[in-house]
């Protein structure tokens, strides 16, 4: 974006992230969301359009929101167009497996997911009451380059609990990092809106199958280098199974018909054949 005379700056957390960012040719500020220096917040005025991807926590809810009514005063004297919350599809809940699009009524099942959708409401009445364009990305499992079952593979690290309980589920929705990206460019453009998108893929698949794909590739790609015995085995008969929750298959249709999005990635087998060309590593 900034080829196209965009001037772009994020926040991060810690001090060694923002010398990382810089490195990487970023202007980047440290927040700590809770407790945000408001030197911090004041630059957000000069700013036209703002992305908002800090998660909610436990017992506080969206760490932004609770200086709402600074965050309002800020920006309502500011020049902000747009703003854009990233959220999550567990804000769904269980549906028994269904398919559900936007219009599908909420109704989280954890803490974090009711967080989730409280924030969202108020990321979207933020924007409704400073008069300008405000969007709501559901997010699926986010995956790519350093972040997908090949690299778990790879590394041959074992699976987190969390990471076992999911691959309980009989589906999982998923998207590829730049379909996060290509859609929040398309979202940008979008004229004057107030509305909540679905951002996943086409297929969304169990993680065991996602698994026995990825372990093919590494095979496939690192033959005679690739130790199946030192492969963290991933598959559901060799986990403690848990009761399914949260069991839904995830409609795109709005994001393809109103953000126009042609899918780099509709399946997570191009998306993990994409990351494997990319990987070079030596597994002796």
């Amino acid at each position: 974006m900034k080829d196209q005379g965009w001037a772009v700056s994020g926040t991060c957390r810690s001090l060694e992230k923002k010398k990382q960012l810089e490195e990487e040719g970023l202007d980047a500020h440290v927040l700590e969301a809770s407790e945000p220096e408001l030197s911090t917040l004041d630059i957000l005025e000069d700013y036209s359009h703002l992305l908002v991807s800090i998660p909610p926590v436990r017992g506080i809810g969206d760490p932004m929101l609770q200086h709402r009514e600074f965050l309002d005063h800020v920006l309502r004297d500011g020049n902000l167009q747009w703003l854009c919350y990233l959220s999550s599809t567990s804000v769904y809940g269980d549906c028994g497996g269904a398919w559900v699009d936007e219009d599908y009524p909420a109704n989280p099942s954890t803490e974090l997911a009711r967080l989730r959708l409280c924030a969202e409401e108020g990321w979207l009445d933020m924007g409704h009451n400073l008069g300008i364009s405000s969007l709501v990305f559901r997010l699926g499992g986010i995956y790519g380059p350093g972040r997908s079952a090949l690299d778990t593979i790879i590394s041959k690290k074992p699976l987190s609990d969390r990471q076992k309980m999911r691959l309980s589920r009989q589906y999982t929705s998923r998207v590829h990092v730049d379909d996060i990206c290509q859609a929040l460019r398309a979202g940008i453009n979008v004229p004057f809106s107030s509305n909540i998108y679905n951002v996943v893929d086409d297929d969304p698949a169990p993680r065991e199958e996602v698994f026995k794909y990825a372990e093919d590739l590494v095979k496939s790609k690192f033959s005679g280098c690739f130790q199946e015995d030192n492969y963290p085995d991933q598959t559901e008969s060799t986990i403690q199974r848990v009761s399914r929750r949260d069991e839904k298959r995830v409609l795109n249709s709005r994001l393809k018909q109103e953000l126009g999005i042609k899918l780099l990635h509709p399946s997570y087998k191009s998306g993990l054949r994409s990351i494997i060309e990319q990987i070079d590593v030596d597994l002796g």
